[in-house]
């Protein structure tokens, strides 16, 4: 099932059941994304990610950063992070979303994919560290990708295109019965940065 370019409605439920996910999109004027593209590119601490796999360390070419209210601890593919200070544009970032959402977050977990060879692999964020059945606030900036979600035990499948600037939401039980991923596209050939707003709980 695919809802391509569906009629924006931020209220509409993407999921057919077991979960919540809201698509806002563009909150920002494309003068406005690139703008906070061209900053987060250039003033995150961006480091490639790393995982361990059956007892071995992988690095992936994609980068990533954590960030949040203070070092979080944060653990996921048995690789541990602590959260850096906040910069100026991701609390900008992060007003925006909570006045949009009515929503709080105090960490945002960021991915730079640096063309659409990189994705990610199907999974779904339940790590022990999150806020159980929280809202995870998904900005994109960017290149457009497809994300698509697949029912952990229905196997049905629901993808759309995030924009450049847009806003989704994961709520409710949407970790705990679907996973999502970021196909990898040899049809772009240009940057995305990805903002998962998240709440930690210590």
């Amino acid at each position: 099932m695919d809802l391509f370019r569906d009629h924006m409605d931020k209220s509409r439920n993407w999921l057919p059941k077991d979960g919540t996910v809201n698509y806002y999109g563009k909150l920002f004027t494309t003068n406005e994304a690139n703008h906070y593209l061209e900053r987060l590119l250039n003033t995150i601490e961006w480091r490639n990610d790393e995982a361990v796999i059956f007892g071995k360390i992988i690095v992936t070419k994609r980068k990533v950063a954590w960030y949040g209210d203070e070092p979080f601890e944060y653990t996921y593919s048995n690789v541990t992070k602590h959260a850096l200070p906040w910069t100026k544009e991701l609390l900008e970032l992060k007003a925006v979303i909570e006045r949009e959402t009515g929503e709080t977050f105090n960490s945002c977990l960021l991915n730079l994919y640096h063309s659409g060879d990189e994705g990610m692999a199907w999974h779904s964020d339940g790590e022990k560290d999150l806020k159980k059945d929280g809202a995870i606030g998904s900005l994109s900036f960017g290149a457009e990708r497809k994300f698509a979600f697949k029912h952990k035990e229905t196997q049905e499948k629901i993808s759309l295109v995030l924009e450049h600037g847009s806003l989704l939401i994961m709520k409710g039980t949407t970790q705990t019965f679907w996973l999502h991923r970021l196909p990898p596209t040899k049809l772009i050939n240009k940057p995305r940065v990805n903002l998962t707003f998240r709440t930690i709980i210590k």
